[in-house]
């Protein structure tokens, strides 16, 4: 029985270490700043309301076209499907709003069935990389970046990442530190593509803590 606790004591300590070493990685990832000239800005997507961005896809979207205007992408990538009972889905509610931004209707494309980050991007993985495409500037909130720089590069992406400023994003800054670290943790153990299927699997198709589709 001593073996046994002192087994159990060992493997708390380096889970915790393992915890606390992602935190510590998560915490210092928004302060990233990469937005470099790349073949395609691509930004995740948030909640919309009946064609309206959210607070938190809005500021998403004034940054990305901040950096289109900057002249670092010729195109435009927004993600994103539709809740059930939605007109709009993710994207086209992005791609409607930077058209009032004057970024032009033919930069702009759209990625319209993700229903996960993981989803979102491998889906404009394919697409980008049949048009020889793999550097992308990826855009969403801060305590996002460290996830989907991970994300992109199983995708078979060169990422580099621009956070938005995270003002219209709802709940404290250690909830998100705490959800991003357990997605993060668990990512790199089983892969993004295993802990999306199994998030769904728990949730009976409801919406994930740790997805940008939703409240945040």
């Amino acid at each position: 029985m001593r073996t046994v606790g002192r087994a159990v004591a060992l493997l708390g300590v380096l889970v915790a270490g393992y915890l606390a070493l992602t935190g510590a990685q998560e915490w210092h990832a928004p302060r990233a700043e990469d937005a470099q000239r790349t073949d395609a800005i691509v930004v995740l997507g948030a909640a919309q309301y009946d064609g309206r961005p959210s607070p938190a896809l809005r500021a998403r979207l004034d940054h990305a076209a901040d950096l289109y205007h900057d002249d670092l992408a010729p195109v435009v990538w927004v993600t994103g499907g539709r809740q059930p009972g939605d007109r709009f889905s993710e994207a086209s509610a992005s791609d409607l709003y930077l058209q009032r931004r004057d970024v032009p209707k033919s930069a702009l494309r759209l990625e319209t069935q993700g229903a996960s980050t993981y989803e979102s991007l491998t889906a404009a993985a394919r697409l980008l990389r049949k048009a020889g495409a793999r550097e992308v500037l990826l855009v969403s909130d801060p305590w996002h970046s460290y996830r989907i720089t991970a994300i992109a590069r199983e995708a078979g992406l060169r990422p580099r990442v621009s956070p938005a400023e995270a003002g219209g994003v709802s709940g404290s800054a250690l909830r998100r530190l705490a959800r991003e670290t357990v997605a993060v943790s668990l990512g790199r153990l089983v892969g993004y593509r295993r802990l999306t299927r199994l998030d769904e699997r728990l949730l009976s198709g409801g919406a994930s803590p740790w997805e940008t589709t939703g409240a945040w």
